[in-house]
């Protein structure tokens, strides 16, 4: 993934940056701290260290007795730079381009895209100096991610704007600026999660499926330029940044969803665990328990993936088997359908997907050998489903 030269500034939101790096590191970047002296007030050099996983630069740092310039080396390495917890000062110095300290000093010599995540009192944030500072660094192609209105860091301050952006936000548009964009221009559909089929009001048939895998892909889709409707069972999930959620229940709520949306799509990923059955008469009643064994009459739900096969739609399936002859029934399904690719799991794996952050998938294509993928992020594995899925539009 990305080397990420993350600036902490002289915030007290500075003490979120050890989360921040932590979730940096779990989606797969290497981040490099460069903390100011006023942000080592706030927290510590240790616990930005054990978060981003490297040692911390900082003026203690900066030259160092081989007449190295620690700034020049930070700098040339960096596919992106963040800037969190940026503080009125921090903003200052770069926006006049000063560099006396090392985090100006990285930032003066930057060739790769800086993000700004400002910190700061809500009369320092809107006085024209500051806003006059930003859009000298707006001009230079900077993008800035919040702040937002709430409660600031400081004990009886009244809530207001200058609250740092939360980490998912800043996450977001880093995968954002990180991304190839070769998706931009088309739209997406992606379904994720369970279906529930209810039996009678509070009962109901379904799987365990989160919803990680579908969610990943929408994410990453939306990073690279999609336009990205995001249609979901029930999931204890927030919504991806820059995509549009709809929200089904059952295996018909979904379909009339996908149906609704089609029109305008260029590819369909049908990530989400549809249960294959469904009752044939629902109880409008919660039915009282007995001793007597209870016979249910079930019925297959339809084939949504197969149904929705418009011209020109370029449609991913995925299946999850649990029999030796799981490989010859995901090809039988890929050629049943006629997808363009199939991901094929296995839940009874050891590390099983359900409710993971990894997977390990087998991806079958129309006329192609099967290719054995190793276990990865979910998030990995998005991307490399949206490779071939960009290479197909594309091609």
């Amino acid at each position: 993934m990305a080397r990420i030269l993350v600036l902490v500034g002289g915030s007290v939101a500075a003490l979120k940056a050890p989360s921040l790096l932590r979730r940096l590191v779990e989606a797969g970047h290497t981040p490099r701290v460069v903390a100011t002296a006023s942000a080592l007030r706030f927290v510590t050099e240790l616990s930005l260290a054990a978060a981003a996983g490297s040692a911390v630069a900082s003026d203690v740092s900066w030259f160092r007795p081989d007449g190295a310039a620690l700034h020049l080396s930070l700098a040339e390495g960096a596919d992106l730079a963040v800037v969190v917890a940026a503080s009125a000062d921090l903003i200052a110095r770069a926006a006049l381009g000063r560099s006396s300290d090392l985090a100006s000093a990285a930032l003066l010599s930057l060739a790769a895209p800086v993000l700004w995540a400002p910190a700061m009192n809500t009369r320092m944030w809107e006085h024209p100096l500051t806003q006059a500072h930003l859009e000298v660094l707006r001009g230079l192609g900077h993008r800035l991610i919040g702040p937002v209105s709430g409660p600031l860091g400081t004990a009886g301050e009244p809530a207001g704007m200058g609250r740092m952006a939360e980490e998912g936000e800043i996450l977001g548009e880093v995968a954002r600026l990180l991304a190839p964009g070769d998706l931009s221009g088309y739209r997406l559909l992606v379904t994720a999660g369970p279906t529930r089929e209810y039996l009678d009001p509070v009962r109901f048939l379904s799987n365990p499926s989160s919803g990680k895998m579908g969610y990943a892909l929408a994410e990453r889709a939306a990073a690279r330029g999609a336009e990205v409707v995001l249609i979901s069972g029930p999931v204890a999930l927030g919504c991806p940044p820059a995509v549009r959620r709809v929200m089904v229940e059952t295996a018909l709520e979904m379909r009339a969803a996908l149906r609704a949306e089609l029109p305008g799509s260029a590819a369909l990923l049908m990530a989400a665990a549809v249960a294959d059955y469904r009752a044939a008469e629902p109880a409008t009643q919660k039915r009282p328990k007995g001793d007597a064994p209870l016979t249910l009459e079930l019925v297959p739900n339809p084939d949504i993936l197969a149904e929705l096969d418009q011209a020109g739609l370029l449609r991913l399936g995925f299946a999850m088997e649990t029999a030796e002859d799981g490989l010859e029934r995901a090809r039988a399904k890929l050629e049943r359908k006629r997808l363009d690719f199939l991901a094929l799991n296995y839940p009874t794996r050891e590390e099983s997907p359900f409710g993971g952050d990894y997977n390990q998938i087998t991806l079958l294509a129309s006329g192609a050998s099967p290719e054995e993928w190793p276990r990865l992020p979910k998030r990995e594995v998005a991307d490399r489903l949206l490779d071939r899925v960009s290479a197909r539009l594309g091609g």
